[in-house]
């Protein structure tokens, strides 16, 4: 077999092996993106009793362009509705810990009571802070039914502070930081609540 020849036949070769790779990520393509999705409505909706929505919130997504709040950033955020009714807002937020940036998932319900809290992202130290990511979490689970006026603003504060939160134990900074992020989003919300839902509160 001449030189030629053997460069034509590993050219075609290689030919038919980059055909192949592609035709095989290009078919499963579509499964992947499928569960990329999955995991993502997974990790961002598990904080909505499943029978609470029938859309697919992380289809309507709110679009806030990192608005900075005084304390913390509103990265975006996601609309759950019933029948066609807003039953939930989703806000992603992002606030300053002890090590580095914490992201929040806060769900607030229509009438403006939250329905929990979720870490998606965090650096604090192991074993104090970082305690803040475990799902569920008892600490974060204390917030749930709290609104902008419940407590009043004086009690949106640590009980060392004079507020109405215990903290994550030895982790006081961590512990400030997520209040006032959850407080901020919960402020954000109320005077924000028809541009977010479409409507005014609902009960």
């Amino acid at each position: 077999m001449s030189r030629t020849s053997s460069v034509v036949i590993l050219l075609l070769l290689a030919s038919l092996g980059i055909g192949a790779t592609y035709l095989v990520q290009y078919s499963s393509a579509p499964h992947i993106a499928a569960e990329q999705r999955r995991i993502d409505s997974r990790n961002l909706l598990d904080l909505l009793p499943s029978d609470s929505y029938d859309n697919q919130p992380l289809e309507q997504p709110l679009h806030l362009g990192n608005l900075a709040l005084t304390n913390s950033t509103l990265l975006g955020g996601y609309l759950a509705t019933k029948a066609g009714q807003p039953v939930a807002v989703l806000l992603r937020s992002q606030t300053i810990g002890y090590a580095g940036a914490i992201d929040l998932l806060i769900a607030i319900g229509a009438n403006g009571k939250l329905l929990g809290v979720k870490t998606l992202k965090q650096s604090e130290t192991p074993g104090l802070g970082a305690r803040i990511a475990d799902w569920p979490n008892t600490w974060l689970q204390a917030f749930t039914g709290k609104s902008l006026n419940e407590p009043a603003d004086s009690g949106w504060a640590l009980k060392k502070d004079q507020g109405q939160f215990d903290q994550i134990a030895g982790a006081t900074i961590t512990s400030r930081a997520v209040i006032n992020a959850i407080h901020e989003a919960l402020r954000y919300f109320d005077e924000h609540s028809r541009q977010l839902i479409g409507s005014g509160r609902h009960e």
